[in-house]
């Protein structure tokens, strides 16, 4: 507000559970009858995981699943309805390269984000009829952020020991400018990284062989690195 042209009255701040399913149809009605409309949706919920499949346990992969996946088209879900109502809006997922591509020790939160990608380009070619709702999929690499701190582990009591350093990653300020610049421009999908991440995601693309053989490589050093407590710079989402 100090730095711009906003009054108090157009800022609405609302705690929310994306987990908590019940709680979003009022969270969006909040929202309409503060403002009275939703002009752009952003879905920037979830938690990451550092883990092995073999030591993890399956009611971590449902929390996963219901967090990153579940709680995110459930909003959408109350949201859209509106914005089908006015024909016009931006659904905008911070998805991942994670939902692009697959790493070890993450199993379940590429799972999710392959899920997330799957569902809103399906939803995309549902909404033809509605040619200003625009579905945008942003896929940022490794960026400076909290999310490391938070990640599941093999188990839903056990947190992460060393987060370790973040320098390498993309500051968080260029990942926002980078997806706002997609969100104005009405990108379907955008990756938002550095190198070497963007490299291997063309590769995983256009040349899943190649991909493949040298995710092995890299992926035998990362799961190395984390049986001997040393964090891997490389794939950290």
């Amino acid at each position: 507000v100090e730095i711009s042209s906003l009054s108090e009255k157009d800022i609405l701040v609302l705690r929310l559970d994306l987990t908590d399913r019940s709680s979003h149809e009022a969270a969006t009605n909040s929202v309409l009858k503060h403002f009275g409309k939703i002009d752009v949706l952003v879905n920037n919920g979830g938690r990451s995981q550092r883990s092995l499949f073999v030591d993890t346990n399956l009611d971590v992969y449902s929390a996963i699943i219901e967090l990153n996946y579940l709680g995110t088209i459930s909003l959408t879900k109350h949201v859209l309805n509106h914005m089908v109502q006015r024909k016009k809006g931006k659904i905008v997922t911070v998805s991942s390269v994670m939902g692009i591509m697959g790493a070890p020790l993450a199993t379940g939160y590429c799972a999710s984000k392959h899920a997330l990608q799957g569902f809103f380009n399906s939803l995309r070619t549902e909404l033809t009829d509605y040619p200003e709702i625009s579905v945008i999929n942003i896929c940022p690499g490794p960026v400076q952020s909290q999310i490391i701190q938070n990640v599941f582990t093999e188990n839903l009591a056990k947190s992460i020991e060393n987060s370790g350093d973040q320098s390498h990653k993309m500051p968080t300020d260029r990942c926002v400018r980078l997806t706002l610049v997609s969100v104005a421009n009405d990108l379907k999908e955008a990756w938002v990284s550095d190198n070497p991440y963007l490299a291997v995601c063309y590769l995983w693309q256009y040349a899943p062989t190649w991909a493949w053989w040298l995710m092995n490589r890299m992926g035998k050093r990362r799961i190395q690195n984390f049986k001997s407590g040393v964090v891997s710079l490389f794939f950290s989402p």
